[in-house]
């Protein structure tokens, strides 16, 4: 059985974020989003985002997390250390995982296989939102005079 810590209903929508820069991108994975459930948002701890993008974030998990917690669609911001998609969606048995489509290919690519397999077991559902155009963190990392 699963461990429930949210106070809302089904469906829940769970999207991994590093959101090291929001930007409009990570809005309009959030707003598309929403139209499936209540979203819960799987927060990179900063060693979650180094453990994969092999650099610290810009900006620290707890600044990260004072945005997020602050948008009306966000029902609850969990920590996530990692790409530990299939241990969290294990866990909590989530309606549906969405993530932008830029992680068909590069270091999330395994870890969207086997959640697709794993999901199928409760009728759980991996969704992909076609990744915004022209905007990232990354692009937003490079532009930034210092």
């Amino acid at each position: 059985m699963s461990k429930n810590i949210f106070n809302f209903k089904r469906p829940y929508v769970f999207l991994p974020m590093a959101c090291d820069f929001f930007h409009y991108g990570h809005l309009n994975l959030i707003l598309k989003s929403s139209r499936y459930g209540n979203i819960i948002i799987g927060l990179m701890t900063d060693n979650g985002i180094k453990s994969y993008k092999n650099e610290r974030p810009f900006f620290s998990y707890k600044h990260r997390l004072l945005i997020l917690k602050n948008l009306k669609l966000v029902k609850k911001v969990i920590p996530l250390p990692g790409l530990k998609y299939v241990k969290f969606a294990k866990k909590y048995k989530f309606d549906f995982f969405i993530h932008g489509d830029d992680w068909k290919i590069g270091p999330q690519s395994d870890q969207r296989k086997k959640l697709s397999i794993v999901m199928k077991k409760w009728n759980g559902r991996v969704i992909d939102i076609p990744y915004t155009k022209e905007i990232s963190s990354s692009s937003i990392k490079k532009n930034i005079l210092f």
